[in-house]
């Protein structure tokens, strides 16, 4: 069965809610929460995910039914990031067959990786 654009919307949604309440669970931050829609300057799906040394990261969410679409979804991260002001950005997609969120897939550059790691554009 196919997906109407209300039930990608809705399962986008909701995919949505569950990794910024899996965010927020793990890194103990009440303030991590989905972001409003800002078009064409926006800044990532989920809002206060912060480095250690307290820089923004940038958190895209896809859930496209299983499908991954790595090579737009990082370049889409990597504006969000520079939109927000962030370190880095990355995109937390759904992995079809599990609805928990630590076994979601992160998909990002290993130059973001290193960002996220060191602390350092």
């Amino acid at each position: 069965m196919t997906r109407s654009r209300s039930s990608a919307r809705a399962a986008g949604s909701s995919f949505e809610r569950l990794v910024a309440d899996g965010f927020a669970a793990e890194m103990a931050n009440d303030n991590i929460d989905r972001k409003v829609k800002t078009g064409a300057k926006d800044q990532g799906d989920i809002g206060n995910v912060r480095h250690l040394n307290g820089d923004r990261v940038a958190v895209e969410v896809k859930e496209y039914g299983g499908r991954l679409e790595p090579a737009k979804w990082v370049k889409e991260a990597q504006q969000e990031a520079v939109n927000y002001g962030a370190l880095c950005g990355f995109t937390v997609a759904k992995r079809r067959g599990t609805t928990d969120f630590r076994e979601q897939w992160v998909v990002m550059t290993v130059a973001d990786v290193l960002a996220l790691l060191t602390g350092e554009k």
